[in-house]
């Protein structure tokens, strides 16, 4: 039987995806944020407050990686750090208006991304890939 490709596959095209995110933004002159700070802000955009420990659930960073990119996200005004009301130890990260208005463009450059990886499939068979990636990352323990 030959060797399953799955993981190498998907880990090519998360690596060659990120690059190729990267550069429609340069192409763009989006330089507010990079690909993986794209990622933080799509999960707030998403979800509103959070903490860290919530994002790094919904966007799979860990968070020793988090950690350092959020510091990094509040000095450039993307997002706010707020000590929550009800657990002092942990914190709360919100997006600024400066953040909220890169919405628009950040979706652009996904929809263009989206228009790459799909080429070519149905929307069935898009669907269907889908699928199968959520069921992976069940079995991963990612719910």
């Amino acid at each position: 039987m030959n060797a399953r490709q799955g993981g190498f596959l998907i880990s090519k095209i998360k690596n060659i995806g990120g690059r190729k995110f990267d550069k429609i933004l340069q192409e763009k002159n989006i330089d507010a944020f990079n690909g993986a700070q794209g990622k933080i802000l799509y999960v707030l955009w998403q979800n509103g407050k959070m903490t860290a420990t919530e994002i790094s659930k919904k966007s799979g960073l860990a968070k020793t990686t988090l950690s350092s990119m959020l510091t990094r996200m509040d000095e450039q005004g993307l997002i706010a750090m707020e000590e929550s009301l009800t657990d002092k130890r942990s914190v709360c990260i919100s997006l600024t208006e400066k953040a909220a208005a890169l919405k628009e463009e950040y979706d652009a450059v996904t929809r263009e991304i989206e228009d790459i990886y799909y080429k070519g499939f149905t929307d069935s068979e898009v669907e269907q890939f889908e699928n199968y990636l959520k069921r992976i990352l069940a079995n991963l323990g990612d719910k």
